[in-house]
């Protein structure tokens, strides 16, 4: 688990980021809660704490709580963010 703040006041709210398929391994982790007021905040994150994700992020569609997110989105204590790299199939 990797956060950028200490819970407690004025704190940036601690978000759920789940990654899958291609950003999955990237990571290497499956989740982790990562802290930022953003979603661009949070990524920011994620690509320093994980040096091959950077290609991943640049190609990914990124969901808060299900929906399409923009980078500056706003984020909420516990919120869930989805980062889904573009799939192959047919």
């Amino acid at each position: 688990m990797t956060t950028a703040a200490a819970p407690g006041a004025g704190a940036p709210p601690q978000v759920t980021v789940r990654y899958w398929a291609a950003a999955r391994a990237a990571a290497g982790v499956d989740t982790e809660v990562l802290s930022g007021a953003t979603v661009a905040d949070v990524l920011a994150l994620a690509r320093a704490a994980h040096a091959g994700l950077a290609p991943v992020l640049q190609v990914a569609t990124v969901l808060l709580d299900g929906r399409p997110a923009t980078p500056a989105a706003r984020l909420t204590e516990g919120a869930m963010l989805e980062v889904l790299p573009p799939f192959a199939g047919g």
